[in-house]
């Protein structure tokens, strides 16, 4: 199964814990095992969701990665009420799934999308935008091992890339390298910042444009700021300080 016929019955979805329903969007290059391996502690008092996007793990490929397909395949998954929390790739998913869908979600918390064109303007981001573009338009094209260590540069990601890529990074490396470029997404503002659920918005306190975007994204939505340092992007594999960050998120927002 291929193209655009995926569908969220479709994904490979692990779940885990008891208790309110919070569902995580990993980003690019990595399942949602390795990207929330971490959080698994938050499973005493959360029941936990971890859909693998398509192309990863079980879950059927798309023709290419999209946040405009994928998201309302999470935006289904969140069923009669989930919090939402996504990472890169799976923070803009996670966005729009929260805008189709906003009586469907209980809270949204989303770290270091990779939407630039909200910092704009800023030389650093600009040409970040025209690294990007020539980076995903040679990616089908160059060996998975050089796109991947290109694309982990430009978001500061802090794991490790070896010489020779093992065969599941390998498969994450093409994929992402044929993935719609993030910044693409045009993310319904207005009716996130309408929306009633609690929102917020970590950084990882190691880039300048990460923090403008993040604070820009905050803004206008109307979102909780919050910067969480020390893993550079790669913000959940801090474990303890995300998870206690997230969980007293989730916590007020079910008090609410």
């Amino acid at each position: 199964m291929a193209g655009d016929s995926v569908s969220a019955a479709d994904l490979d979805v692990e779940r885990v814990g008891s208790g309110p329903r919070v569902m995580f969007v990993h980003g690019s290059i990595v399942d949602a095992r390795r990207t929330w391996r971490k959080q698994a502690d938050l499973a005493e008092r959360w029941e936990l969701w971890f859909p693998n996007r398509p192309g990863f793990a079980g879950s059927p490929p798309l023709e290419r990665g999209d946040f405009e397909l994928e998201a309302p395949m999470i935006a289904e998954l969140l069923s009669d009420g989930a919090h939402l929390v996504g990472h890169s790739y799976g923070a803009v998913i996670a966005l729009l799934a929260a805008s189709l869908r906003p009586a469907a979600v209980r809270s949204l918390a989303i770290s270091e999308p990779g939407l630039l064109r909200l910092a704009a303007g800023d030389p650093v981001a600009d040409a970040m935008i025209a690294d990007g573009e020539r980076m995903y338009r040679a990616g089908p094209s160059i060996p998975a091992g050089d796109f991947l260590r290109a694309f982990r540069s430009g978001v500061h990601s802090t794991h490790d890339t070896p010489e020779e890529l093992p065969a599941w990074l390998e498969q994450g490396a093409r994929h992402a390298a044929r993935e719609r470029p993030p910044w693409h997404a045009e993310i319904p503002m207005t009716d996130l910042a309408e929306a009633e659920f609690p929102k917020l918005v970590i950084s990882g306190g190691h880039s300048p444009v990460f923090e403008l975007l993040c604070d820009r994204l905050a803004a206008e939505i109307g979102a909780e700021r919050t910067v969480l340092a020390g893993r550079a992007h790669t913000i959940p594999a801090l474990g303890e300080p995300y998870n206690s960050c997230l969980q007293q998120f989730l916590t007020r927002a079910e008090s609410d």
